[in-house]
């Protein structure tokens, strides 16, 4: 896995992709944050402004991170080579899995002088900050499992961050489909999107049926990756 992991990092070093995603992703940050006018106007310094729209631009992100990992892959043909070596699929899928959130950490810390200008304007409370890195991280992972077997489906990179996209912003608007529903099935809808799941963490508030929720949907879509590289391994 950990072979499998550098293999990935060192792609990203020499892939302008990566360094255009946190250029973009940072300045998109950092100008929706600051052109909200609730931030000066409440005269209080917060960074809800900021962790509202995370789940949203991590629909967009994310898929941009998992396209490639596989589809190139099985578009360069080495994917073949890749399964003849004595690794167990799992391990591929891991280092693959863990290279694409350290790069999701990278963004994210990029993001960094946002909070750090705030505080220099106000006391700001770092306990929601901590909390709504921590969630986007959470929230991050169970769409980059996501992604990464989508990308393993498809030889197609396009494609891959089409599906992607559209399945993350399925989980994402759910909680708005179930203020429309109401009732015991509107809660249950809402409890199966990321947005709601994510507020709480937004807010500072760690409950452990959300990291429950974020890490059980990341494991489900880990195992799916991986049975789909065994399938490959058989053809």
């Amino acid at each position: 896995m950990w072979t499998v992991y550098r293999k990935e990092m060192r792609s990203y070093f020499v892939s302008p992709i990566p360094y255009v995603l946190i250029v973009i992703f940072v300045a998109f940050m950092g100008w929706w944050f600051f052109s909200q006018r609730e931030f000066f106007l409440i005269a209080r310094a917060s960074l809800d402004p900021l962790f509202v729209v995370v789940p949203w631009v991590l629909v967009f992100l994310v898929p941009a991170i998992t396209m490639r990992l596989w589809s190139e892959e099985a578009r360069g043909g080495t994917l073949e080579t890749l399964l003849t070596v004595p690794i167990r699929p799992w391990q591929l899928v891991g280092g693959k899995f863990l290279s694409a959130w350290t790069l999701l950490l990278v963004c994210l810390l990029a993001t960094i002088g946002v909070p750090v200008s705030v505080a220099l304007l106000g006391d700001l409370d770092w306990g929601p900050v901590i909390g709504g890195y921590l969630g986007a991280l959470f929230v991050g992972a169970a769409l980059l499992a996501l992604g990464l077997w989508i990308s393993a489906l498809t030889a197609h990179q396009i494609v891959a961050y089409l599906i992607t996209m559209v399945l993350g912003f399925v989980l994402v608007i759910l909680r708005g489909v179930a203020s429309d529903i109401g009732g015991g099935l509107g809660t249950f809808v809402e409890r199966l999107s990321v947005a709601s799941r994510y507020d709480a963490l937004g807010r500072g508030v760690v409950d452990l049926r959300d990291l429950v929720y974020f890490v059980s949907f990341a494991a489900f879509f880990l195992y799916l990756n991986a049975q789909a590289v065994e399938n490959r391994r058989y053809r």
